[in-house]
């Protein structure tokens, strides 16, 4: 495939890299015509490692032939779209980080049972908007020995741009789904939920029984106001993270990297 040259953000042919928003390559009203975007050279090597699907990539022309020529090679059937680095920032209205952008199809989801069958340690990620809180989820459950996540209903897209950047790529190497049916969903399927909470009837991360339960899935929940009183009152265990120094709590990223490492079986 030869770069095609774009020098107008308007030319229809990549639209889906400067006029769709968030939501509209989500297209909620087709999913299976859903798209996202993997940003930097490294995320789409994952991305493309793990099967993702490629559509269409933008490339600073300096990149053809340097950082993106094992990507592109890899995808020879794919569009590369390219120009200078202050036209595609026009288009995309941000500076490419290391240059190199992709269109892939969005995955088909699997099912809330077929991830509860062979897991033992889950992450539920309960009402977390912050994209970068997300990704750095992502990067620790994946990290730290997780075998699956699940999504609560109003939780951020992992697959926004920013999420998968700060991931690096690991929202394709951790399987995830939407939990739709609340925690009762995965009670059903055998895991005792652990609630991420300081609250008076808390037991430390590093209580024994925790380690001894064979399913557990830990319960994270938004940046302000953290888990909702009903989700924790109906968790069977309460857990907390002990502080020091007159410090009340820690951000949800670096909660769930201690949660996940003190928890896991790995």
């Amino acid at each position: 495939m030869n770069p095609i040259e774009i020098t107008s953000v308007d030319d229809p042919r990549i639209k889906v890299f400067a006029k769709l928003t968030e939501a509209q390559l989500r297209n909620s009203l087709n999913p299976d015509d859903g798209l996202f975007i993997a940003e930097s050279p490294k995320v789409i090597r994952v991305a493309l490692n793990a099967g993702l699907d490629p559509v269409a990539l933008l490339c600073e022309e300096k990149h053809i032939d340097g950082d993106a020529a094992d990507i592109i090679a890899r995808v020879p059937e794919v569009p590369v779209y390219t120009g200078q680095r202050e036209v595609l920032a026009a288009i995309t209205g941000y500076t490419l980080t290391r240059g190199v952008l992709c269109a892939m199809r969005r995955p088909v989801l699997p099912s809330v049972e077929e991830l509860s069958a062979s897991a033992r340690r889950v992450v539920v990620i309960d009402d977390v908007s912050d994209t970068t809180n997300i990704g750095a989820i992502f990067r620790s459950a994946a990290a730290l020995g997780m075998d699956a996540v699940f999504m609560g209903p109003t939780a951020c897209d992992p697959l926004n741009r920013r999420a998968v950047r700060v991931s690096m790529g690991s929202v394709f190497l951790i399987p995830w789904t939407r939990l739709d049916g609340g925690l009762d969903q995965l009670k059903k399927y055998g895991f005792k939920t652990v609630a991420m909470a300081l609250r008076h009837d808390s037991v430390e991360i590093s209580d024994p029984v925790l380690k001894n339960e064979p399913k557990l899935a830990i319960v994270m929940g938004t940046e302000g106001e953290g888990l909702p009183i009903e989700t924790i009152d109906s968790s069977d265990y309460v857990v907390k993270i002990p502080m020091h120094n007159g410090v009340d709590s820690l951000n949800v990223a670096a909660a769930s990297a201690i949660a996940f490492y003190a928890l896991s079986l790995r």
